[in-house]
Order: structure tokens, then C-alpha cells, then sequence
């Protein structure tokens, strides 16, 4: 059973009370570089994963970091360490390269094998699927604000993820963007849990370990994704410039098959 991650920093007693532990804003400011390690570091990500952003390589397409160079990688502010040198600071401004059947930007850890040099496909009828994110939205674009933040892909479109609207968080079920209300009261900054079980052809999703949702979704080439997918472009949020972004600090990511 590959496991990539590591296991979460907070006490459970927290997470069954539901607690949120608040980030500071200095915490989720970039860190020096000097003075902390490079983002995957900071938070002991594996191998089992490649990075994608919104910035455009030769070709124009999104730049995409593989292993072995994701580990000491470091490109702020897109991905970047926080200020506290514990989290990565992930951010997706309203412009920029897109990956193919999207027009919005995504800066996002993309699930590989466990040595990284090959993309995964799992059955989400086969087996049981989990991906537990420690995380926090700590930014939202101001014109169309949605940002997701966690998400199961299969193959064509996501299956289920974490969306924050305003102050509204919501799991969604593909195209039901509003599937389940989570909390009507997010605040940004606001560090929760966020944990999918894919299994038997559905997938159930927790916050702070409550379970919210289950999402009917039968799939033979499913991956997880985790970072910041921001749900704007420069068609419906002005100004088209990284003065409009969507921001997500990643504590902790952890993959588990079995």
C-alpha cells in the first residue's frame, strides 16, 4: 500500500471537534528563500507526484515539474514555502496557460506512480482510494471568486473536489457545483482536513473528519489532485492580470491505496 506524504501535524481531538486552526497571514507570506527549505520539503512530499502551473513553457503550454526535479523546486509565487517554512503557498493567477478541456488556471500537484516517472490510473470501483489534504484558501479572485481546492480526476473531468465561494465551501459532484454545503462561515485562511474515499463506485468526502458527501462516481482512470485550481479567466474576472488569483497553502498531502 504506497503512501506518498506525510501524515497530518494537527492532534485529532481538534479534527473531532471540528476545530479550525486560523493562518496567520504572515505565516502564508513567501518564505525567504534562504531561510526555509524548497516547498515539497517543507512539508516531506514524496515522489509520488508532478507539479503544474499556470506559467507557460516554450511551447506555450503549462509548465509541468517532474520527478527528480520536484523536490529542491521552488518558483514563487506560484510555488512557493510559507513564511513559516512549514506549508507550500500555492497560487493560480486569472491568466496564463491552461491544460487541455479547461479554460481556467491551475497550479496543482498531479498524482504519479510512486517513483514519479509515470502518470496513475486507478478504478474507482476496484479497491479503496484515499487522499487526505491539510490545507487552507487563503485567497480568492475578487470579480468571479470560486477556487477549488483538493480534487478526484477520471480521466475527462473532476469527479468531486473542495469549492469555496465567498464564504460559502461546498464539495462538488462534476458539474454540480453546489453538491453539498460544507460551512456557510469560511473565513479565509481557515486551515481544515478535507479527506476523499473512493470505493465501490462512489466516493465519500470528509471535513475535519465529518463525513459531508458521497458522490456517485464510477470510474476506471481516476487520479487525485491537490493545490490551487482557480475557478476564473480573463474572461469573467478583471483585471486579467496577477492582481486576480486564487491562493491555497498546502500543510500536508497524503495518498493511500489499498
Amino acid at each position: 500500500m504506497p503512501v506518498r506524504g506525510r501524515s497530518l501535524p494537527f492532534a485529532a481531538p481538534a479534527l473531532a471537534a471540528g476545530a479550525l486552526a486560523s493562518v496567520q497571514s504572515a505565516s502564508a507570506a513567501p518564505a525567504d528563500a534562504a531561510a526555509c527549505p524548497a516547498p515539497a520539503a517543507a512539508i516531506g512530499l514524496s515522489t509520488g507526484w508532478k507539479l503544474q502551473l499556470p506559467t507557460p513553457n516554450s511551447s506555450g503550454s503549462p509548465q509541468e515539474m517532474k520527478q527528480p526535479a520536484l523536490p529542491t523546486y521552488n518558483k514563487a509565487p506560484w510555488f512557493t514555502t510559507t513564511s513559516g517554512c512549514d506549508a507550500i503557498l500555492i497560487r493560480a493567477a486569472v491568466n496564463g496557460a491552461t491544460t487541455s478541456n479547461t479554460g481556467y488556471r491551475r497550479s496543482e500537484l498531479r498524482e504519479m506512480t510512486a517513483d514519479g516517472s509515470a502518470t496513475t490510473s486507478w478504478s474507482s470501483t476496484k479497491g479503496t482510494r484515499t487522499m487526505v489534504v491539510d490545507e487552507a484558501i487563503t485567497h480568492l479572485p475578487a470579480d468571479k471568486p470560486p477556487v477549488m481546492a483538493g480534487q478526484i480526476h477520471d480521466g475527462t473531468s473532476d469527479a468531486t473536489s473542495f469549492r469555496l465561494e465567498g464564504t460559502s465551501l461546498y464539495v462538488t459532484s462534476y458539474n454540480t457545483a453546489h453538491y453539498t454545503l460544507v460551512t456557510s462561515g469560511y473565513k479565509l485562511g481557515d486551515r481544515f482536513e478535507g479527506k476523499f474515499v473512493a470505493h465501490d463506485g462512489k466516493v465519500d468526502v470528509y471535513y475535519n473528519g465529518t463525513l459531508q458527501a458521497t458522490v456517485t462516481a464510477k470510474f476506471g482512470s481516476g487520479y487525485f489532485k491537490a493545490g490551487d485550481y482557480t475557478q476564473a479567466n480573463c474572461n469573467n474576472s478583471k483585471p486579467c492580470d496577477t492582481s486576480a488569483y486564487g491562493e491555497v497553502v498546502l500543510y500536508g498531502v497524503t495518498v493511500k491505496h489499498s
